[in-house]
């Protein structure tokens, strides 16, 4: 496949947008943060007096990557490391480079298990919850969205492209469009299909828009991703806590499923993960579990 594009820097990275969306399909999310890990490759070069992209020579996207590797923390070097790759393959298959120069970008490895998810608490988790009201439409929007997270691990954009049609309520279970247009059908528990409908029924304003979750100002459609991202943090303030995000939420999901049994396997399953290791990070924090098949240590010498 040869893609030809036009040269300059704003045409080839909206160009390279495009390819990450459709041949590659990557959520919007990830394609608007990749797009902006280019366009820094492309500010960078332009002060170090680099020529047109046909004249990217091999060295200049390592050169960036060690760049970058000085003031950004270790955890996000490697997603701007298979950007840069990213792109410079891209730069060959669109013809801009004669010859595929992505084996120049060097790799960036971190540990995937150096850290322990933090879970929330179940006190903190009920303080959280308590802090929206159900006397007011606020209220019970945000403490299904919380549910939703803490219950089920749905990310943010999970939540802000839910649709009415996606809950099936003879059947109790919630269809989840997750990244890359993936679909995924998921049990409903029964607190949060009741914390979803008492907000249809009693807090959710009369609208056009098919998005469960709408926003409470101004016209009532759909809410952002961003938007979904603030109600933890805003709930927080409320109740006077720490900021609990949005991940912790998920890593709580993914500990009470552990917590009541459920192996790793179906804990990938609920959040959605095609890659085991990604999952494998929560046997860390199943420490009853670790600790019934952990041998005992003896300091007396073995008889």
């Amino acid at each position: 496949m040869v893609i030809r594009v036009d040269p300059s820097s704003e045409a080839t990275v909206q160009a390279f947008a495009d390819y990450q969306r459709v041949q590659q399909g990557l959520a919007e999310r990830t394609v608007y943060n990749s797009t902006f890990v280019v366009r820094q490759f492309l500010a960078w070069r332009a002060r170090t007096g680099a020529g047109d992209l046909e004249h990217l020579r091999p060295e200049e996207s390592g050169d960036f990557v060690l760049h970058e590797a000085r003031r950004l923390k270790p955890r996000g070097m490697p997603f701007v490391a298979s950007t840069v790759r990213s792109f410079v393959r891209f730069l060959f298959v669109a013809g801009i480079t004669d010859s595929d120069l992505s084996g120049a970008v060097p790799s960036v490895k971190t540990s995937r298990f150096g850290a322990l998810p933090t879970a929330v608490e179940p006190e903190v988790l009920r303080v959280l919850l308590d802090s929206c009201k159900r006397s007011r439409a606020v209220g019970l929007r945000d403490r299904a969205i919380l549910l939703l997270m803490s219950r089920l691990g749905l990310r943010a954009s999970e939540i802000a492209r839910m649709r009415l049609d996606d809950v099936d309520w003879r059947a109790g279970e919630l269809e989840v469009r997750g990244k890359g247009a993936r679909r995924d059908r998921l049990p409903l528990p029964h607190d949060v299909g009741s914390a979803i409908a008492s907000y249809l029924r009693s807090g959710r304003p009369p609208s056009l828009s098919r998005a469960v979750f709408l926003q409470v100002r101004g016209a009532p459609v759909g809410m952002s991703r961003n938007a979904v991202v603030l109600v933890s943090r805003t709930a927080s303030r409320r109740a006077g806590i720490t900021v609990v995000g949005g991940h912790r939420l998920r890593h709580s999901a993914a500990s009470q499923l552990l917590r009541s049994g459920s192996t790793i396997r179906e804990v990938g399953q609920v959040l959605r993960q095609d890659d085991s290791t990604a999952t494998a990070i929560y046997a860390k924090v199943d420490r009853v579990a670790l600790s019934s098949v952990a041998r005992p240590w003896s300091e007396g010498r073995p008889r």
